[in-house]
């Protein structure tokens, strides 16, 4: 699956105390402070900020998902017309005081939609990322854990799932269940549980030939007690960061399945229907197409770059 991307496991550079003139030095050849981090103090410290704190961009990308949580838990906090209300003597008037983001075919306030536009979507985003997420751990444990024809077995599904497009597999799903908010979860859900699935399958089977993991079985641990101590955990971290870029694409994913038609219905305000309102009005009222488009993309990539951040977060530890 393109959208879904492999996480590398957690990996650190070890110590090396070869003599040399100033003191110990590290793998890359830096010197080792006296408290035994690598790299010196001042280096040190930039490396434990790296590593332990989001960084400049995952604190903007944080500020903006915690906006957009805002808008999805209490809209008129930032916009404060109703979404549903229509004027229809205001009917494709342009940005300005009045309305800031000007307003559609039927007088409503684009402003007003587009807050309000950011339930539906973080909505389908989360729980399509959940959805993918749970079904591809549970894929992805019974291939990690059980034997070759298993093995093969949610292999050789997942490969096929691969070879199709996203978006054709989430449209399959919406014909077997029907349009509508709750098939467009599951649909982008399901579409990209295959990804999930061969991450952890791959996670599942380097944890079992760690050496922990021998020496447990070796101390006579039950095998429950082997998945659930030292195998699930090493899985499920690289599972969670990945989800967190997840969110962002099942958001876009989302947003396409309701430009055509088969999401969120109208008028109830969702930012992909909101762009397929628009197509009508591009060349009158380019701000309906404009608006919910940058939404979109500042959410996808707020999400994304946040995900990233959290992913490098985990790596450093």
């Amino acid at each position: 699956m393109s959208g879904i991307i492999d996480p590398g496991l957690p990996s650190g550079a070890g110590i090396t105390t070869r003599p040399s003139a100033t003191g110990p030095v590290d793998a890359a050849g830096g010197p080792v402070d006296p408290g035994g981090r690598a790299g010196g103090g001042r280096s040190g410290r930039s490396e434990r900020f790296r590593g332990g704190a989001l960084g400049p961009a995952g604190l903007v990308a944080l500020a903006v998902v915690v906006v957009a949580v805002v808008a999805a838990v209490w809209p008129a906090a930032l916009g404060g017309a109703h979404p549903l209300a229509v004027h229809p003597a205001d009917a494709l008037q342009p940005p300005g005081a009045g309305h800031p983001f000007g307003t559609d075919e039927s007088g409503r306030d684009v402003l007003a939609r587009v807050v309000a536009g950011t339930r539906a979507s973080l909505l389908v985003g989360v729980v399509a990322t959940l959805v993918g997420g749970g079904a591809g751990i549970v894929l992805g444990l019974l291939a990690g854990l059980g034997g070759r024809v298993l093995d093969a077995v949610v292999g050789r599904v997942t490969e096929v799932a691969f070879a199709l497009p996203l978006l054709l597999v989430a449209l399959v799903v919406i014909a077997v269940t029907g349009p509508g908010p709750v098939p467009a979860m599951l649909a982008v859900g399901f579409a990209t549980a295959p990804g999930y699935a061969r991450i952890v399958r791959g996670l599942v089977r380097s944890a079992r030939a760690s050496q922990v993991v021998e020496t447990a079985v070796l101390l006579g641990r039950s095998p429950a007690v082997v998945v659930v101590r030292h195998v699930l955990p090493a899985a499920l971290w690289p599972v969670v960061a990945v989800a967190t870029l997840g969110v962002g694409q099942a958001v876009v994913w989302a947003s396409a399945l309701s430009y055509l038609g088969v999401g969120t219905p109208p008028p109830a305000p969702e930012w992909g229907a909101m762009l397929a309102d628009g197509r009508t009005y591009l060349q009158t009222a380019p701000w309906m197409s404009t608006f919910p488009g940058l939404a979109i993309v500042v959410l996808a990539t707020a999400v994304t770059v946040l995900g990233r951040s959290v992913r490098r977060r985990g790596d450093a530890r």
